[in-house]
């Protein structure tokens, strides 16, 4: 264990070295080494320190920092290292009483003292060096979103998200350089944004407005079933919200989906839950197709989806907090790989709707105990000038925890 902080890690805002603290000025004047991107390191003077920036690639560049490790070294970001900053990377290699993080504003918190919008009533996303189809997991009338971003045309990419979704009169504020000599506000709708492009260093600001009937309003369980492309092989928006209410999705948890379909239950799941991951196993090419297109239109582009056959696919996988099995639960095998893999206290839910997955599943339940719950859908249709319950097939639903 370090007997003091070795590594600091300051957060500089876009006025440079006029917006440093005395004490981040201490660590930057006192450092051997200053790790840092261009665009800050040119903004600060930095004496005899050994200057070295990323552009040997983020983690050859932090085994430069471990190899100094016991001398003052210095890594500048921007805003708040700890949030979707450098600091999380970093103590993934070093103990955090090796550290000393002093940040600065976030730009969620300068953008939202720019905008009036108290922080908290706002989702803060990072679309930084992640897919921009993850915005549509946080879409909902009147919702406001805070959102980092990677370069000057990510804000007409989510403008194309929002219009595809419906939410084409939701209002942008791109936020450039804010607390530098170069800030600047625009304000436009995602329907207007056209071709502009901006700079680099920029925060988003999202109002969404609805001009259309959006693809999905919130980020509950339960989307309606004409959200999804498929082949008719859906699970339908009643029985997904009971599946979704018995699997319990959190953050970080990982879920398997075999036999996913068109994917609608792995992708409420991580829409359910910040951080929720999800690998999806289907042994058919064109739903898989239907359901990486479904993952990206729907905010969960981050889906590992896997062509294949359950439990031969399964091998070598991250065990997973949760398993749903939507089809194949006869399949010889298949339960029993699953709940071998899956963590302790994790839940196990399966779907049946065939009289011989049925009776695995019974067999199942007198084995192993757990619930067991039917589920019967009806829904009103025309019937003439009348309206009548259209039936749909019942559906035996099998829950199950496993022992801590």
């Amino acid at each position: 264990m370090a007997e003091a902080p070795w590594l600091s890690i300051l957060g500089v805002g876009d006025d440079g070295a006029d917006g440093l603290t005395p004490a981040q000025r201490r660590a930057l004047d006192g450092a051997r080494m200053v790790v840092g991107s261009r665009r800050v390191l040119d903004r600060l003077t930095l004496g005899e320190s050994q200057v070295t920036d990323w552009s040997a690639g983020v983690q050859a560049t932090i085994g430069q920092i471990l190899a100094r490790r016991g001398e003052p070294v210095c890594v500048l970001a921007t805003g708040d290292p700890m949030h979707y900053g450098i600091g999380a990377t970093l103590l993934a290699h070093v103990a955090a009483d090796e550290m000393r993080v002093l940040p600065s504003p976030s730009a969620f918190s300068l953008a939202a003292a720019r905008l009036g919008w108290p922080l908290q009533d706002a989702a803060h996303i990072s679309l930084h060096g992640r897919a921009v189809e993850r915005l549509a997991a946080h879409l909902s009338e009147g919702r406001r979103i805070l959102a980092l971003t990677s370069a000057g045309g990510t804000a007409g990419e989510a403008a194309r998200i929002l219009c595809e979704a419906g939410y084409g009169a939701s209002r942008l504020t791109v936020l450039e350089h804010m607390g530098g000599p170069q800030e600047r506000m625009v304000e436009t709708t995602a329907e207007m944004i056209g071709d502009e492009r901006f700079a680099d260093f920029n925060t988003l600001a999202i109002e969404c407005w609805a001009n259309v009937r959006p693809i999905v309003d919130g980020t509950g369980p339960g989307l309606p079933d004409d959200a999804y492309r498929h082949d008719g092989q859906l699970t339908k928006r009643e029985v997904r919200a009971v599946v979704l209410a018995h699997l319990r999705p959190a953050a970080g948890r990982l879920l398997w989906d075999v036999g996913a379909g068109c994917g609608s239950v792995a992708i409420e799941w991580m829409r359910a839950a910040e951080g929720a991951r999800a690998v999806a196993i289907e042994r058919d090419a064109g739903r898989l197709a239907m359901l990486r297109e479904n993952a990206a239109r729907l905010g969960a582009p981050d889906i590992a989806a896997i062509q294949g056959e359950a439990p031969d696919v399964l091998s070598g996988l991250d065990a997973p907090h949760a398993v749903f099995i939507g089809g194949g639960l006869s399949g010889a095998g298949v339960f029993e790989v699953c709940w071998t893999a899956l963590r302790p206290g994790g839940r196990l839910v399966a779907t049946a709707v065939t009289l011989e997955s049925e009776a695995r599943m019974l067999a199942l339940h007198a084995d192993h105990g757990g619930e067991l719950v039917r589920i019967a859908v009806s829904r009103a249709e025309p019937v003439g000038r009348f309206s009548g319950w259209k039936p749909f097939m019942p559906v035996t639903l099998f829950s199950l925890e496993k022992p801590r």
